[in-house]
């Protein structure tokens, strides 16, 4: 090809010039010398090249669109290793298997995490440092070790990779406080150019994403969320006694294997033994089992040992099961980004499977419920007061305030983001030297914490309307994703019972995603026109839905 050649890195491959390495053409080479693929998908294209240009990429791609090749690709292109940071062991195993089976030395992966011995974990530094393997996989917690970051550090990695990238938001998944300081992490590594990928990630969950991460000018690919291949189901259950009917109907339908979703760990463990007494055979799991046991029945789910999984939301993440047949929710979720990602599970394998919501008006108190208080702001005003005298461990934060370790994360984040704390050496968190006063810390902590919490009801309210609707689910679903739908998706039970209607986006005063202004509630993006009905994401409030024809007449919004 003209315009570029090949020039040898420090480990003697051959790979193209980086000018070539921009080009498609290249990309699409290696995919198909490395891994047989004879096309890449023009979403996979786009941030791949981002990659290439060394610029920070966010991308949200369904399950099994081939996220992982947006990283792995131009790693075996780019000189220099590549660091994959990933929350579950699981799942970081099932990756590295996938690249080591190709017998590749540009596609060797090693890991450092708890389950390897400090041998093993010295030798996979050495591998990296020799040249002998190309993706080092590590854990947040193994990074926030001093040591750790600088052993990492001196490898020079060229690519960052963050897997479930959604783990860091604080809209996303209750996680690991490692993950949020994965901003941090990443300036210990010397900042290379991050890919962060994630399945699911409503607009506020990118934009937090992106700011946790401290992404610089990312590329934002977000493509192709409808799934075909899922049915999209919902029944409102007048009675326990008919959710349990319903239940019941859909397992005797398909006896392939499927996850049943319950809102309590007491709903797990009572659900399990109900439907193996109806002669269902079932297991239950929760986050509050012991770790082996939750390991011991998620390798029994994945080889086919467990029919029925009853599970809280604690489960599921990293499942690489294609067969999974069915999904269903027996209760309201929090939010459609807890309930696309576990339906996301089913029909993997791209066969037909069903997804069912059984849900009851009671469902949407309990997600109140879930969603909690607010932080004492007097608790908030000491722990900043605290940071201001010197930098701490948390176990030292812990011991000075009694606060529990999830509080005390909670409240360290909170205060960060109001700029009253920050990361320093050797694990310790401190006040920036311009940090507000204590007292304004807390107000302004607790002020940020009400907007997340009105944001998180108006997600649960935003599901509440998916199973409400008439119209069409795939078009409900996505806009609330920011992707727009011009035709009804075909596989959902309105559209199959004819009360779908065709949503172009061109109903409304306002195009589809543009910026517009409330007098109180401020900056929003509008997401979808339903009817009379429009759907606003705004940054402060949350979601809403407004009236067309009263926004129009009164004026309640305009053009930003």
């Amino acid at each position: 090809m003209p315009g570029g050649g090949f020039a040898a890195d420090h480990r003697g491959y051959l790979r193209p010039s980086m000018k070539l390495s921009t080009h498609s053409t290249t990309l699409r080479r290696a995919a198909k010398s490395l891994f047989g693929w004879t096309a890449l998908r023009p979403n996979q294209l786009a941030a791949m090249r981002a990659v290439m240009k060394r610029r920070d990429a966010l991308v949200v791609l369904p399950t099994g669109a081939g996220k992982s090749a947006i990283y792995q690709i131009p790693a075996s292109l780019i000189p220099g290793p590549t660091v994959v940071i990933s929350p579950l062991l699981a799942l970081q195993q099932d990756q590295i298997a996938a690249l080591n089976e190709r017998q590749r030395p540009e596609l060797r992966a090693v890991r450092i995490s708890s389950d390897e011995s400090p041998a093993q974990q010295a030798q996979a530094i050495t591998e990296i440092r020799e040249g002998r393997a190309e993706f080092l996989f590590i854990t947040p917690e193994q990074l926030s070790n001093p040591d750790r970051m600088a052993e990492v550090r001196s490898l020079k990695p060229a690519l960052v990779a963050i897997d479930e990238a959604h783990c860091i938001s604080a809209w996303g998944h209750d996680f690991r406080p490692d993950y949020l300081a994965l901003g941090h992490l990443i300036d210990g590594l010397g900042r290379p150019p991050v890919v962060a990928l994630t399945a699911t990630a409503s607009p506020p969950v990118r934009d937090d994403i992106i700011a946790r991460l401290r992404l610089r000018d990312a590329e934002v690919v977000v493509s192709g969320l409808d799934r075909p291949n899922l049915f999209l189901e919902v029944a409102h259950c007048p009675t326990e006694d008919y959710r349990w009917r319903r239940l019941i109907a859909l397992l005797r339908d398909d006896e392939r294997p499927g996850i049943i979703y319950v809102p309590t760990r007491r709903a797990a463990e009572e659900l399990a033994g109900r439907l193996t007494d109806a002669g269902f055979p079932a297991e239950y799991y929760h986050g509050g089992m012991p770790t082996n046991a939750r390991a011991e029945l998620h390798e029994a789910f994945l080889a086919d040992r467990v029919p029925i999984m009853v599970a809280t939301s604690a489960f599921g993440m990293g499942i690489d099961k294609p067969n999974i047949a069915w999904v269903v929710h027996t209760a309201l979720p929090d939010s459609p980004d807890s309930y696309f990602q576990e339906i996301g599970r089913a029909g993997r394998d791209g066969a037909s499977a069903r997804v069912l919501l059984l849900w009851r008006a009671e469902d949407v108190g309990l997600q109140r419920y879930f969603s909690g208080g607010l932080p004492d702001e007097t608790e908030l005003r000491d722990l900043s007061a605290l940071l201001r005298k010197k930098p701490q461990t948390k176990k030292e934060l812990r011991e000075a305030t009694g606060l529990g370790p999830r509080k005390l994360g909670q409240y360290l984040a909170l205060l960060e983001q109001v700029g009253a704390a920050e990361p320093r050496a050797k694990q310790r968190i401190g006040a920036p030297r311009y940090s507000p006063q204590p007292a304004d810390a807390a107000a302004a902590a607790l002020a940020e914490a009400e907007r997340q919490q009105n944001v998180t009801r108006s997600r649960t309210d935003m599901m509440r309307a998916f199973a409400e609707t008439t119209s069409c689910r795939g078009q409900t679903l996505l806009a609330y994703f920011g992707e727009q739908m011009t035709e009804v998706c075909g596989h959902c039970d309105n559209c199959h019972a004819g009360t779908s209607t065709a949503d172009n986006g061109a109903v409304g005063p306002f195009p589809v995603h543009s910026q517009v202004r409330h007098a109180e509630w401020g900056s929003g993006l509008v997401l979808s026109y339903e009817d009379d009905r429009m759907t606003v994401l705004f940054d402060e409030v949350g979601y809403k839905t407004l009236s067309v024809s009263v926004v129009s007449e009164q004026g309640l919004l305009t053009l930003d």
